[in-house]
C-alpha cells in the first residue's frame, strides 16, 4: 500500500489530464461521505461542488432537498442554453454507511485507488467536472451548450430529482451518464426497466393449538404468492422477478393474520415492462377468507438502445480510437438516471470510471482509466454537433 499524494487541481498544469491531478480532486469528494439518507453530508459535497464552479463560465442552481434527501445542483454553460445541448447526469450519494470510510479509507494500491462511491460514481462524476473545466480553460467555445446536474438520492431510485431529470432530458439533444464502466471499461448502451412492488396480506388469527379450523394463514398464502413470483422468472426472455423480503405473524401458536413482501422486478423491454407489471399487479388470493393487495409500479423505464443512442456509441467510439483504447458497449440489468431519458433523447451511460466492486467494501477505480475516459467526454463536449 502507498499513501497518495496529489497535485492541487486549481494549479496550472501543462497536462490537464494527469491522472494524478485528476485524482486528488476525486479524493476530496470521496472523503466527504454522502449515504443518500444524511442529507446534510450530501449538500456538504454539493457545496464543495458548487465551489469548483466559481470560477468557469456557467449560472449554478441549487434546488433545495425534500422528503429527507439532499440538494441538487444544476451548472449551465454561460453558451448554447437557446437550443438543445448536452446533458450531464452524475449523482453524488452513496449506499455506503457513515462511518464507512473507517473500513475503506482513501488509498492506492498499484492502479487501484480505493474509497466509499469511488467507482459508483463519484470518479465518474468528477471526471466529468474536469473535462468541463478543461474545455472552459482553452477558450474556445463547442457548439452546444452542456449542462450538468448532480443529484442527491440515485442509489434509492431517484424519487426526488426524477422530475428535475426527464424535463433536462427533454430539453437535450445528447445525454452522458458518468455512472461506472462496466467488464473492463465497457459504456452502457441499455439497461432492464425496474419496478418495485409491496404485497400486503390479510388473513385472520386463531390459536394454532386449539382453534385452528378458525384461522386463515397469511404466511401460507404468502407462500402460495411467492411461488407466484418466482414462477414469473425467464431468464431467456432476460425478465426477472425476485422476492427480496418477506416476512409474516407473530407468535408460533398464532395462525398469522398478517404478511408482507418486497418484490424486485427487472424486464428488457417495455413491453416486458407492460405485461409483468400486469401479472405482479394482478396477483389474487388463493384461498378463501384471505385478501391479497398488491401496490407498486415501474419506477424506472426500460434503456433501449435506440438509433439516436447507437448513432451516438459508434461518435464516441470513433473518438476513442482516436485516442487511443477500443471502447465497447454492452447492456446491463441495473438501473440508472440514463433510463429516464433514453427513450426520448440519445443517450450515453457508463461514461465514467473503469474499476470493481461498486457497493462493497472492496471499492475501487482503476487510476489507469482516469486519462483516458476523461480525454473521451472532453472530446465528445467539443464535437457533439
Amino acid at each position: 500500500m502507498m499513501q497518495f499524494e496529489g497535485t492541487d487541481p486549481s494549479m496550472t498544469s501543462a497536462n490537464w489530464f494527469d491522472s494524478q491531478t485528476i485524482l486528488y480532486g476525486i479524493r476530496r469528494w470521496v472523503e466527504i461521505e454522502t449515504p443518500t439518507d444524511a442529507p446534510e453530508q450530501v449538500n456538504k459535497l454539493m457545496s464543495l461542488v458548487a465551489d469548483h464552479f466559481h470560477d468557469l463560465p456557467v449560472a449554478l442552481e441549487r434546488v433545495a432537498g425534500v422528503d429527507g434527501c439532499g440538494d441538487h445542483l444544476i451548472a449551465r454553460s454561460a453558451w448554447g442554453q437557446d437550443q438543445p445541448g448536452i446533458l450531464i447526469l452524475s449523482h453524488l450519494d452513496t449506499v455506503h454507511p457513515m462511518g464507512f470510510i473507517e473500513r475503506l479509507p482513501f488509498k492506492v494500491e498499484g492502479d487501484s485507488a480505493f474509497g466509499p462511491g469511488i467507482y459508483d460514481m463519484k470518479g465518474g462524476a468528477y471526471i466529468a467536472h474536469h473535462a468541463f473545466r478543461a474545455l472552459c480553460a482553452d477558450g474556445a467555445r463547442p457548439p452546444l451548450g452542456i449542462t450538468h446536474v448532480f443529484t442527491s438520492d440515485e442509489e434509492i431510485g431517484s424519487p426526488t430529482s426524477r422530475a428535475l431529470i426527464e424535463k433536462e432530458g427533454r430539453k437535450a439533444k445528447y445525454v452522458l451518464v458518468t455512472e461506472p464502466a462496466r467488464d473492463g471499461g465497457k459504456i452502457v448502451t441499455g439497461r432492464k426497466g425496474v419496478g418495485r412492488f409491496r404485497v400486503f396480506i390479510k388473513g385472520v388469527p386463531a390459536h394454532a393449538g386449539t382453534r385452528p379450523e378458525d384461522g386463515r394463514s397469511a404466511v401460507r398464502e404468502l407462500a402460495n404468492v411467492i411461488l407466484a413470483l418466482e414462477g414469473m422468472n425467464d431468464l431467456k426472455r432476460g425478465v426477472t422477478v425476485n422476492v427480496g423480503v418477506a416476512r409474516g405473524g407473530t407468535r408460533p401458536n398464532v395462525t398469522p393474520e398478517e404478511a408482507y413482501a418486497e418484490i424486485d422486478l427487472r424486464v428488457p423491454s417495455l413491453a416486458d415492462a407492460e405485461e409483468f407489471v400486469g401479472k405482479i399487479l394482478g396477483l389474487t388470493s388463493k384461498t378463501e377468507g384471505v385478501s391479497v393487495t398488491v401496490r407498486g409500479e415501474l419506477n424506472r423505464p426500460p434503456y433501449e438502445k435506440s438509433n439516436a443512442g447507437a448513432s451516438l456509441y459508434e461518435h464516441a467510439k470513433t473518438l476513442a480510437a482516436d485516442i487511443g483504447f477500443e471502447l465497447l458497449d454492452t447492456h446491463t440489468g441495473g438501473g440508472s438516471d440514463g433510463n429516464f431519458t433514453a427513450a426520448h433523447t440519445a443517450t450515453l451511460d457508463g461514461l465514467g470510471v473503469d474499476g470493481k466492486g461498486a457497493h462493497t467494501h472492496y471499492e475501487q477505480l482503476y487510476v489507469s482509466s482516469l486519462e483516458p475516459r476523461a480525454r473521451l467526454l472532453h472530446r465528445l463536449y467539443q464535437t457533439l454537433r
